[in-house]
């Protein structure tokens, strides 16, 4: 399991081709809600192992980031990137006359933002045999080399919330389906609320998908990670090098660093791991990053 948790240390990765509809989607970041790098950090990111099926009901307990023009509650996880492509099928359902509306981020493995679909992606599709109405969209993803981790965020807004979708009458669907005349009554029509149940049935592949999420990464520029301001039009920069710490740390705080890494690694906190290894290297420290890394292995 611990080999499936977030490592920081990239490896050199060499990318080919990329075809142009990438830097489409990857420009569309711009047009998503501003998130700080502090709020999704935060966040508790569920892991997923390929193949799977993952069922969520998204309720008034559930995570909520409330930043910019999201509101309501949100779904993240952390996805594999080192088994090939990825086919995610985000599913909706809805539950009576009301539907939670998705927007789905894809963040690469330093949380930068990689691709964005806005929830026009995720289009009615009527019920079937053993199908609901559900809000639904397919997204194909190539994880760049080098990576062990994506990350993808599901979220509504309040434009969402104040649209709604029509649906296609039970009757009706049943008719078509079996082949009757269709019956001349109305469709209900569905509110989009903040809380909402989920599908997601992720598949790994080994052809390409049509969205790379990554960069070209090398590991003397790995470490120097751009602050996660998504929605911004103006290009993050890198840690200025007079931001770095002039000497290394103490033999005692290399300690402690290390030996809180490894028990919050061991008891399953990635996320706390992940914010000490980020302080030990602000104060110095020249192991906290290889004692991570070898914690998540072992």
């Amino acid at each position: 399991m611990r080999k499936n948790l977030l490592s920081l240390c990239l490896s050199l990765s060499l990318l080919g081709a990329v075809p142009a509809v990438v830097y489409a989607a990857q420009n569309d970041v711009n047009t998503a809600p501003a998130i700080s790098s502090q709020a999704l950090h935060r966040l508790s990111w569920t892991p997923l192992v390929t193949p799977v099926t993952q069922d969520v009901t998204l309720g008034t307990a559930s995570a909520t980031l409330n930043q910019g023009d999201i509101q309501g509650a949100v779904a993240a996880y952390a996805l594999p990137a080192d088994r090939g492509s990825l086919e995610i099928t985000v599913s909706s359902i809805a539950t009576g006359k009301t539907v939670y509306a998705p927007n789905v981020l894809v963040l690469d493995e330093q949380m930068r933002p990689a691709a964005f679909y806005p929830s026009s992606y995720f289009p009615y599709q009527q019920p079937g045999i053993v199908s609901s109405d559900r809000l639904e969209g397919t997204l194909k993803l190539t994880p760049a080399l080098g990576q062990r981790q994506i990350f993808l965020l599901i979220y509504t807004t309040r434009q969402d919330l104040a649209e709604t979708t029509q649906m296609v009458n039970p009757a009706k669907a049943f008719a078509a389906g079996v082949g009757n005349a269709i019956p001349d009554i109305p469709d209900p029509i569905a509110r989009h609320t903040p809380t909402g149940r989920l599908s997601l049935k992720v598949i790994a592949e080994q052809k390409s998908g049509n969205v790379m999420i990554g960069q070209i990464f090398s590991s003397s520029t790995s470490a120097a990670a751009a602050p996660v301001v998504v929605g911004s039009t103006t290009p993050a920069t890198a840690v200025p090098a007079s931001a770095k710490p002039g000497e290394p740390m103490l033999d005692d705080s290399e300690t402690y660093f290390n030996d809180a890494i490894k028990k919050a690694v061991k008891a399953g906190n990635v996320d706390k791991a992940l914010k000490l290894l980020n302080e030990a290297e602000r104060l110095g420290s020249k192991t906290a990053r290889s004692t991570f890394i070898d914690s998540v292995k072992h």
